[in-house]
Order: structure tokens, then sequence, then C-alpha cells
């Protein structure tokens, strides 16, 4: 996506959204699935890590799934193997989160066309915390 028109405004948008949900957060520190929790986050962001394989990430709670979390988030961030991306979007349309952000390397053409098909909203090919810190965004503010 491109950073004209309609894309920088959808950026803009997601940017401005205040409680995330990333998919795919994980315990090691070098994987972009803890990099982007821990951006987020420092942003300052309501951000809550999705992953069955963990009971917390560094002493946050972390949930197994989207509809275990305290709150709908407005965005959910992907940083996960297509096929778990494809799998996520079904339970994010099934709650009525409309957004959804895929990291590069998250997305595939059958999870961009779920995302069309069910009027979410979509990112992909761009990186959130290059867009953020570009953008000079913090917890859904400028």
């Amino acid at each position: 996506m491109s950073d004209s028109g309609i894309e920088g405004d959808l950026v803009e948008e997601f940017l401005a959204a205040r409680v995330y949900a990333v998919v795919g957060v994980s315990t090691n520190t070098e994987k972009y699935g803890y990099k982007v929790y821990r951006d987020l986050k420092e942003g300052g962001y309501t951000v809550y890590p999705v992953n069955p394989m963990y009971e917390d990430i560094f002493g946050d709670r972390c949930y197994p799934d989207l509809a275990s979390l305290p709150e709908k988030p407005e965005v959910v961030e992907f940083v996960c193997p297509p096929a778990v991306t494809e799998k996520m979007l079904t339970e994010t349309a099934a709650l009525g989160i409309g957004k959804a952000w895929m990291q590069p390397g998250a997305e595939s053409p059958r999870a961009i066309r779920f995302c069309e098909e069910n009027g979410i909203k979509a990112i992909h090919d761009l990186c959130v915390m290059a867009e953020r810190r570009r953008r000079g965004k913090a917890g859904g503010k400028p």
C-alpha cells in the first residue's frame, strides 16, 4: 500500500484507534510478535496479547483467542503465519471487529479477500511500528 489517498487515510484511522489485540505475540524478544506488542504498549495504546501457547507475556495476561479479551479491540494486529491469520479473521468477523492490520508476512491473498468480502478494513504490506513512528502517533493521539 502506498501512503497516498485512501491508504494513507486508512493508516491514520488505524493509528487513531486506542485498543489493539496482537495475535501471534511471543515471549521471544527477538521476534516481531514481541516487538510489535511492546512497541504499541510503549506508544500508549491498550494492547492485549493473544496466543494460546502462553498464559502471560512478561507479567501481562495472555489470552487464547479474541473472544476471551476483557474488551473488544478496535484493531486486530496479526503477527503470525498466514494460516493463523486466516483462521483468526473468522473470529474477528464474528465478533464484529472491523479493522485488521497484517504485518508483512502475516497476510495471504485468502486473508485479504476474506476482509474485503466481510467488510473488514485491512492494512497489509506495512509495518505498524514503522508507520507509528513515522507519523508520530502515540496512544491513538497525534
